[in-house]
């Protein structure tokens, strides 16, 4: 698509760039303090003015909607590139599964943040799936070709599992990353 003939190429670029900064400092923002954290914290952790933010994203939710989709793009994009640049489909799995559950402790208060428009969260949960399953059945049955895992395992069974698992988070005896590593070891035949 051509750049407007109102709107500069270099400005387009900038505002990009603006807005991924924003979305990467607010995931950020909301894994260190939640969801409510002062806009002023985002701005600061994106380099740009408050005013920058609301220009983007108008209300708290519309930010904590774009970080949700922004994480779940780069959560579904990760999957083919770690497929093609580690040396078997079962660490990539293992990599992906990291990155999933840090995408899940980002969306942590996200159902508290949109309660009042039940709405938007069914459609959010619904691109959830629709992105996320397909890219790990890629990987599950790219492992088990591989004959690294037995074939069979389902992608939304797995992802609930690991949802599961991150359920409490962080907590000092508790590290959702080890069980998840834990489990994906476990499908291993090797």
């Amino acid at each position: 698509m051509a750049d407007s003939p109102t709107e500069p190429p270099s400005r387009r670029a900038d505002a990009r760039r603006n807005q991924q900064a924003l979305l990467d400092a607010a995931a950020a923002a909301f894994i260190a303090s939640g969801v409510d954290v002062p806009v002023r914290e985002i701005a600061t952790r994106a380099g740009v003015g408050v005013g920058t933010i609301y220009r983007h994203f108008p209300t708290r939710a519309d930010l904590i909607v774009a970080v949700y989709r922004h994480q779940v793009e780069a959560c579904a994009e990760a999957g083919p590139t770690l497929l093609a640049a580690l040396a078997s489909p079962h660490a990539a799995l293992g990599e992906w599964m990291t990155l999933f559950v840090d995408f899940l402790t980002t969306k942590h208060g996200l159902a508290e943040a949109l309660q009042s428009d039940a709405a938007t969260f069914e459609t959010l949960h619904t691109y959830f799936l629709d992105r996320l399953v397909p890219t790990c059945e890629t990987l599950l049955t790219a492992a088990a070709g591989a004959g690294e895992i037995p074939p069979g395992t389902d992608p939304y069974e797995l992802l609930r599992a690991v949802g599961n698992l991150c359920i409490g988070g962080n907590t000092p005896r508790y590290h959702p990353r080890r069980m998840v590593a834990l489990l994906i070891a476990g499908l291993s035949v090797r």
